[in-house]
């Protein structure tokens, strides 16, 4: 039978889509007005930041900011970091999760104590030691330095444990005894079951190393090895220094064109992989 909705429900649902849609509202309302922002007239940005007209967009902004800052060379190095980590962490963090969720060894608890306890640790506190070891190597201003430090990281080893450890351990054990080797369970037992752990931890892996600012900053240093996130940040200062006589509004245009740019890789990624990384939450969310 079926059951009736009661007003003080309908009240409650209707408080709910209300608050929902408010907070909707404050996470995009900025960065739609910053996209539609950039195909305004300089001026107008600063006069009239709340109004928009269509019949006066016009995409000189991204001219020039592609015109006066190296946005390429920047979007080259990180595509270049996000391909070799990206693929260091995606290839290694499920092996070593696999081997924390599935396998009893000597020590096992204290070695993933120390995994985790290398998450409480700021990132502060490691840049020093990790910039004289990349002095020590030769490696200042190198791709090595960008994709090495951090490439296997403890929350996706983490992450990885936790999904691998909700696959039945009969099935692994099957596997071995139809004589199936170990890398060949992990192949193809383990890998075929976690597909959504994986896709959230690719998600979560593009996005933390394509937002990375403060690593970058401070390695690479020149602007033939900034990635998009430096180049970003020295934006303002880069083209007052390119132009003679720009003024705050058309740096502000082009910080804003530059920003949108920069916003849509990540924007594709997430409405391509959405379902994905929906999945991947819920299943690493699972307790091992």
């Amino acid at each position: 039978m079926a059951t009736s909705i009661t007003r003080p429900d309908r009240l409650r649902n209707g408080v709910s889509h209300l608050f929902l849609v408010l907070l909707l509202l404050g996470f995009l309302g900025p960065v739609v007005w910053a996209v539609l922002s950039s195909f305004k007239q300089p001026a107008d940005i600063i006069r009239y930041p709340l109004l928009f007209d269509p019949s006066t967009f016009t995409v000189e902004n991204f001219v020039r900011v592609f015109h006066d800052v190296p946005l390429g060379t920047g979007f080259m190095n990180t595509a270049i970091v996000l391909l070799f980590k990206g693929g260091i962490t995606m290839f290694f963090a499920p092996l070593a999760g696999f081997a924390f969720a599935k396998y009893d060894f000597r020590g096992k608890n204290v070695i993933f104590g120390a995994v985790l306890i290398t998450l409480m640790l700021p990132t502060i506190v490691l840049i020093i030691p990790l910039l004289l070891q990349m002095k020590a190597f030769g490696w200042i201003n190198t791709y090595q330095a960008l994709i090495l430090p951090g490439a296997i990281d403890a929350f996706a080893i983490f992450w990885m444990r936790q999904v691998i450890s909700a696959v039945p351990d009969e099935l692994v054990d099957a596997a071995r005894v139809d004589g199936c080797s170990e890398f060949g369970i992990f192949l193809r037992i383990v890998l075929p079951v976690i597909r959504p752990g994986l896709a959230g931890l690719a998600v979560l892996t593009i996005m933390n190393i394509y937002n990375d600012f403060v690593w970058p900053v401070i390695v690479a240093n020149t602007e033939q090895m900034a990635t998009i996130q430096v180049v970003l940040s020295g934006l303002a200062s880069t083209i007052s220094g390119n132009r003679v006589g720009a003024d705050y509004a058309t740096v502000t245009a082009e910080l804003l064109a530059a920003s949108s740019v920069a916003l849509i890789p990540l924007l594709i990624l997430f409405m391509a992989l959405q379902r994905h990384f929906i999945n991947g939450i819920l299943a690493g969310s699972v307790k091992g």
